[in-house]
């Protein structure tokens, strides 16, 4: 750690052919920075020690993490995870304060919901206060999709094609598939929130139709004027990453009906390759935005939804992936997630159900326009304090 960033020498001579293929050199040396930029680091504490793996427990700068070791036949090192091992937060002080120091923009909702898919606040932070959503948009397109399968307008079961013409860039996997590659709708939203697949998410949007995505925004969000017209993935990505600023400005200039015939003529006819930025681009202008208590009511909104002859799917849409939290599932048999990030935003939401029934939700939305988030380290302070706000529910 006391001399990253690492010699291309050095790495060539610890780590084996097949990692690196995995992880380049720039790509492990970002991530070995990115878990503290001083570089101090202390062992703290090894387990599970056998010839070729460890566990360790080690301190990097002001936090803690579980770190996993292995070595292949030659002794070079084929597997490296580090993930949190900070214990989460035990009051709800302590709450607020860690999530202080995630960054300056905040809002957080702990939240018991009700029979009648009521969300009821146990603790929260600014919950009313709209924030950009990063991919926790999908929530309003799965729940337009869900009330389409419900009025028998669309089945889990019909199949959407890829094509060159839906393909974009950024999470997921969809845009490497050849042009006509087919799938049905329920494996779509799969892709859609457990790996948040963008191309999965232009194309449910484009079937359910951009109007009936705004609907659902209306039924669920108190601010549904920041979300009108619903940006596709595409279309957010060809504002912020072609021809920046010129054409988000025009944009932003527009009313409502000037930005929808705006996006029609000239942004989705723009390149939406994603390329990323350096530093957050808009963030309070071009994006989604929802608040804490609008999610927690998409969260609930969706459980009484699979509760619909027909919508149990959507248990197996929203649980595919439980994002890292590692809830006993002993004590918590039904979790779902969903998380959203881009340059200066990080979002998790969350919907556990307890084994006695009783159902949760949990939201923390935190963003920062000056400066990008060391995502890594982030996100798995924010999943500690995640985590201990449902130990705190119980």
């Amino acid at each position: 750690m006391a001399t990253i960033p690492l010699s291309s020498a050095d790495i060539a001579a610890h780590f084996d052919t097949l990692f690196l293929s995995q992880a380049p050199a720039a790509t492990l040396n970002a991530d070995l920075t990115g878990l503290d930029p001083t570089g101090a680091a202390r062992l703290v504490a090894l387990s599970n020690v056998t010839p070729t793996s460890l566990e360790a427990l080690v301190e990097i700068g002001a936090a803690n993490y579980d770190m996993q070791l292995s070595v292949d036949s030659a002794g070079l090192i084929d597997g490296l995870l580090f993930t949190n091992g900070d214990k989460g937060p035990t009051t709800w002080s302590a709450v607020d304060r860690q999530l202080s120091a995630v960054a300056p923009g905040v809002s957080f909702l702990a939240a018991r919901v009700g029979p009648a898919g009521t969300c009821t606040a146990v603790h929260s932070i600014l919950a009313n206060r709209p924030r950009p959503l990063g991919s926790m948009f999908k929530l309003f397109v799965l729940g337009a999709l869900a009330n389409a399968v419900h009025d028998h307008r669309i089945s889990w079961d019909q199949t959407v094609t890829v094509t060159a013409g839906i393909k974009v860039g950024g999470s997921g996997t969809l845009e490497n598939d050849p042009d006509g590659t087919t799938l049905t709708v329920q494996q779509a939203a799969v892709d859609m929130i457990s790996v948040s697949d963008n191309t999965a998410a232009d194309m449910l949007l484009a079937l359910v139709g951009r109007a009936a995505v705004e609907n659902q925004v209306r039924r669920w969000s108190s601010h549904p004027s920041l979300d009108i017209p619903f940006l596709t993935v595409s279309e957010l990505f060809a504002l912020k990453y072609d021809d920046f600023p010129a054409l988000a400005r025009h944009y932003l200039s527009l009313g409502r009906s000037g930005r929808v015939a705006y996006l029609r003529s000239t942004v989705d006819a723009a390149a939406a390759e994603e390329v990323g930025s350096a530093a957050p681009r808009d963030i309070n202008s071009i994006e989604w935005f929802a608040s804490a208590d609008d999610l927690c009511r998409a969260f609930a909104g969706l459980a009484s939804l699979s509760a619909e002859p027909g919508l149990h799917p959507l248990d197996t849409v929203l649980s595919t992936n439980d994002g890292g939290i590692g809830l006993n599932r002993t004590e918590w048999p039904t979790v779902w997630f969903k998380g959203g990030s881009e340059a200066g935003v990080l979002t998790l939401g969350y919907l556990a159900r307890d084994a006695s029934g009783h159902t949760f939700v949990v939201i923390a939305l935190t963003e920062n326009p000056a400066k990008t988030f060391d995502e890594q380290t982030s996100a798995l302070r924010l999943l500690a304090i995640v985590s201990g706000a449902f130990g705190l529910l119980r």
